[in-house]
């Protein structure tokens, strides 16, 4: 089905505004912090009918309460709008779950031995797939390499992706599975690394990827279904109300809706369905469950690779890698049909740019699209993204808001890459890395994501790492700019209001306002007044999805 128009959300703001019924929601005993310039703080918020029915004074709130009122008392935790993680990969988020999961490794030596571990555990002969190792910190100071998988798995394919989800590390049962050797030629905008002497070391990076990922059989409808239900479960856990989920095949947008429809969808979904699979998007344009859960109006695209995996395009070559300067996973002579297409058909693009030549090359190419358009093409407001934007010239930072670019932005990337980033950048390149607040000052819109399952996805991580631009240790620097770190009241809009612009729902999301819909997060801690090295020790208290309570934890 086509998208209500905004007329529906102002027709709702208009009969709720002056609710007299009993609410089936109250909550109090914290502060509130609405979003709202006309009115930031107040004590209680009452819901009824899935939106939000008051706000303000606890007595108001007391009012309403009636019989069948479910009253809920904060304790001392502060309620927010809903939190939207605005680029997560969902059902990356479950399959982490339910597969062998790498985060946290502190070193090629544990990788394997959690893979041993997990061998252990399974009988069979066929391929094993991981993910979430990443060798920053390292003692190795180095890739995982095949070898290391070798001495656990010497005939069994393993293939472990790296967080970032643009490399993996394959062991030599998966190379030679996928014929891969010292004469295998990488495909355009992929790399197969090697030794000195020629070897593959087993790393395969960005669309080098597909030719061993082809050895694990696709997930069949009844895996997917698992993965969404175990990443709805953490995602509320963590006290999201909603997720932009990214890259996601075009069978699981059916699939989500059909999850909705049997109530078993508690997180709000706005859809940006992977390029290759976007043809039926296209042809029907923006479509949405009847609940509004489960939203696809945007496409994904990617320019270049990771920073990590140095497959992020560069300008000038990497500092610790002369000879690499990055490479296009999609050309610009691919991207341009398929820009054209989303333009023409109404639909948002999300297209991935790392790297200082890759953002320049989507700011140019988005300007393009929209250049000598007939006005009867041309969106008023196409609110296209860049997901990540995150190392820019200078020059280019003002290029978002001059071409109403959306730079959408994961915070705890920051945090985690810049033990890294000055390696493979040099102290010059940092000054348009990871820039939030001078993408701000010139009046771009910047919304917050944690990029889940590439980041662990916690909300309060990623609020943690935007307002204090340190490590989880308290560490930074000179060369991590601090002069970058945004307010808390910035911070909060990347995260609600911001988020909720992105997937053209304002006037129904993103601030705790009557007549809009009941998504609220709470958490332990108040990221407002709270010391900033407090905020990640903190928990979701409680989330709530159209009035509905998806997570409490007293």
């Amino acid at each position: 089905m086509r998208l209500p128009i905004s007329a529906i959300a102002a027709l709702a703001l208009s009969a709720t505004a002056a609710w007299s019924a009993p609410a089936d929601l109250v909550i109090w005993g914290g502060p509130v912090y609405t979003g709202e310039a006309s009115q930031p703080k107040a004590e209680a918020v009452a819901v009824a009918g899935g939106r939000i029915a008051y706000v303000g004074p606890r007595a108001g709130a007391q009012a309403q309460v009636g019989p069948n009122t479910r009253v809920i008392d904060l304790k001392g935790a502060a309620l927010f709008p809903g939190f939207t993680d605005a680029h997560a990969h969902l059902r990356g988020i479950g399959e982490r779950e339910l597969t062998l999961n790498l985060e946290g490794a502190r070193s090629a030596t544990e990788v394997a031995e959690r893979l041993r571990r997990h061998l252990a555990a399974r009988s069979g002969a066929g391929p094993i797939y991981g993910r979430g190792w990443i060798e920053t910190g390292w003692p190795e100071k180095r890739f995982l390499q095949r070898q290391d998988l070798d001495a656990v798995a010497p005939d069994r394919p393993v293939i472990l992706e790296r967080a970032d989800g643009h490399a993996l590390t394959a062991n030599s049962a998966a190379l030679r599975a996928a014929g891969i050797d010292a004469r295998t030629v990488a495909p355009d905008g992929g790399q197969i690394l090697k030794d000195p002497q020629g070897q593959p070391t087993g790393m395969l990076v960005d669309n080098a990827m597909a030719l061993v990922m082809k050895l694990i059989p696709p997930p069949s409808e009844a895996e997917k279904l698992a993965a969404y239900r175990a990443a709805f479960k953490v995602e509320t856990a963590y006290g999201w109300t909603g997720v932009h989920n990214m890259s996601v095949d075009w069978a699981d947008v059916a699939l989500l809706e059909r999850l909705a429809a049997a109530g078993e969808a508690p997180l709000r979904v706005y859809n940006a369905v992977d390029a290759g699979q976007a043809g039926p998007l296209f042809e029907s344009g923006p479509r949405a469950s009847p609940d509004g859960r489960i939203t696809t109006r945007a496409v994904k695209l990617y320019m270049d690779g990771a920073l990590g995996s140095r497959g992020a395009l560069l300008f000038r070559p990497y500092s610790d890698a002369p000879h690499v300067s990055g490479a296009y996973v999609t050309r610009p002579d691919q991207a341009r049909p398929l820009l054209a297409r989303a333009r023409d058909s109404g639909v948002q693009v999300a297209m991935h740019a790392i790297g200082d030549k890759g953002n320049a090359t989507v700011l140019d190419l988005f300007e393009e699209a929209f250049r000598n358009v007939a006005p009867n093409v041309r969106l008023r407001e196409p609110r296209w993204r860049v997901e990540h934007a995150q190392v820019l010239r200078p020059a280019d930072i003002p290029r978002f808001r001059d071409g109403a670019v959306i730079a959408s932005m994961q915070p705890s990337h920051a945090i985690g890459d810049l033990h890294f980033a000055p390696a493979r950048l040099g102290k010059a390149r940092l000054k348009g890395a990871y820039a939030w607040k001078s993408l701000l000052k010139t009046g771009a819109v910047v919304v917050g994501g944690s990029d889940a399952p590439v980041e662990r996805g916690d909300p309060l991580i990623e609020f943690y790492a935007a307002v204090a631009r340190k490590d989880l240790k308290g560490f930074s620097n000179a060369d991590w700019h601090p002069e970058e770190t945004l307010s808390r009241h910035e911070a909060l809009k990347l995260f609600t209001s911001g988020a909720a612009f992105a997937r053209f729902a304002e006037d129904e999301l993103g601030t705790i306002a009557v007549g809009k819909r009941a998504d609220l997060s709470a958490f332990s801690v108040d990221l407002m007044t709270a010391p900033a090295a407090e905020i990640p020790k903190g928990h979701a208290v409680l989330t709530v999805v159209d009035g509905e309570v998806a997570h409490h934890r007293p």
